[in-house]
């Protein structure tokens, strides 16, 4: 199979795209670095917030910007992209509809994993922007899975490790994280996504259960990219360590 190479509309988070980075190289079977896969990241930190915009189109449309990043990335010869943001896919169809490439779907590639774990309901931790385009819930019902989202106070404080945490830099306790832990799985959830590619660097720093509890959007992303591209993974379902 012919390699392709990957382009990344990075900056959506910083951290995100370099952690999406590291787990593309962490799991590539590769002996010498001309095994690994070529690609290239954008890391454009212009782009806009997506969840402010989506909450209040006053704000700054982001759809411009990733546009204009994902043609350069044609540009320069990527031969598929992706946006390592799950709020970004409120943006998908128009991006994809003004891209000369494929770009592949985060959150439908996660429902097809959970799919593949045989559950039947699944809670979706992300921003207020993703859960409120219902981008997730659609996706889950499509392969026949009950979506299970937080409830008002937990989605706050969600919002709060998000922003206030992980985008200032800051980590985050093991109590924190368990006041939303305990809320979603109380509710009978046979799984629960890290939607927000910010919770993907709180699992990293928390070592969070990826075997029997947490589905990591962005090592979904990282390992269908892998595959997508004409790589073989290092190791069949290794969790993010």
């Amino acid at each position: 199979m012919n390699k392709k190479t990957l382009g990344i509309i990075g900056g959506v988070g910083p951290l995100a795209t370099m952690l999406l980075g590291e787990m593309i190289v962490k799991r590539t079977k590769a002996s010498a670095d001309q095994e690994h896969m070529h690609f290239i990241i954008d890391n454009d930190t212009r782009i806009p917030d997506r969840t402010a915009y989506i909450l209040d189109r006053e704000q700054p449309n982001p759809l411009p910007v990733m546009i204009q990043d994902a043609g350069k990335l044609v540009s320069v010869g990527v031969d598929v992209i992706c946006v390592p943001c799950n709020t970004a896919h409120y943006f998908y169809d128009e991006l994809a509809d003004n891209t000369a490439v494929p770009i592949l779907h985060m959150i439908r590639e996660t429902a097809n994993k959970v799919k593949s774990l045989q559950a039947k309901k699944v809670g979706i931790l992300g921003t207020k922007g993703t859960l409120s385009t219902n981008l997730y819930q659609d996706s889950l019902r499509e392969v026949g899975i009950e979506p299970v989202v937080p409830d008002d106070a937990v989605q706050d404080l969600l919002m709060e490790i998000i922003y206030d945490y992980v985008k200032a830099g800051s980590s985050i306790t093991r109590e924190m994280w368990s006041k939303v832990e305990d809320a979603i799985m109380a509710q009978g959830c046979d799984h629960v996504i890290l939607g927000c590619t910010e919770l993907s660097i709180v699992n990293r720093e928390l070592s969070l259960d990826q075997d029997t509890r947490y589905v990591d959007a962005l090592v979904t992303l990282a390992d269908r990219t892998i595959e997508y591209c004409g790589y073989e993974l290092a190791q069949k379902n290794a969790v993010n360590r």
